[in-house]
């Protein structure tokens, strides 16, 4: 049993069939990635790596690097802001023939009655002020290549990592219960 499956376990969350289309776990499993950079040869393991969570939706946080890599999310809803690195018209264009979602520099999400943020993170006032707003319960960013999964008060405060120029390359996974009363679970993933 991988680590994310056995700290799911821990945590009373039960991973059920794709056969049916419904999971047996009450809640909803978050994939967040970041910083591709137009590199589909090290996208590729964290899309293994989304389809045997199930999860069951997508942030990208930005340095995308092109219409390839938007294609490669269409198995889930997928939710693209940009980064310093990205032509926005150019990846709204991709977004939108792919029918997924662009939210241009700074994206909401409420999920589970949970107000999310996410960012590319360039903008180190806008993150800030995010994420010392205290409306979040989740904030997600990218940009510096380096995983980050601590709480600020009551925000958690989550960067995947990078899938491109870092070492090693990661992704994250978050657990958000439907019982808002139970805590965001999130594990950074390496790949």
């Amino acid at each position: 049993m991988g680590e994310i499956e056995q700290h799911a376990a821990d945590q009373g969350i039960h991973h059920g069939s794709r056969q049916s289309g419904v999971k047996d776990r009450a809640g909803i499993r978050l994939g967040v990635v970041s910083d591709s950079h137009g590199h589909a040869e090290h996208v590729w393991p964290a899309v293994h790596m989304l389809e045997s969570l199930e999860v069951d939706l997508v942030l990208h946080c930005g340095d995308v690097g092109g219409a390839a890599i938007v294609a490669m999310f269409k198995r889930w809803p997928t939710h693209f802001v940009y980064g310093n690195v990205d032509d926005p018209s150019t990846l709204r264009a991709a977004i939108a023939e792919t029918k997924q979602t662009f939210h241009a520099a700074f994206g909401t999400l409420k999920l589970c009655g949970r107000e999310i943020a996410f960012t590319h993170g360039d903008d180190s006032r806008a993150l800030s002020r995010a994420i010392d707003s205290s409306q979040y319960a989740l904030v997600c960013h990218g940009h510096t290549h380096v995983a980050r999964n601590e709480r600020r008060g009551p925000t958690l405060v989550l960067n995947p990592g990078a899938l491109y120029r870092a070492n090693p390359h990661s992704m994250a996974v978050v657990d958000i219960p439907a019982d808002q009363n139970r805590p965001l679970v999130a594990t950074i993933i390496r790949l």
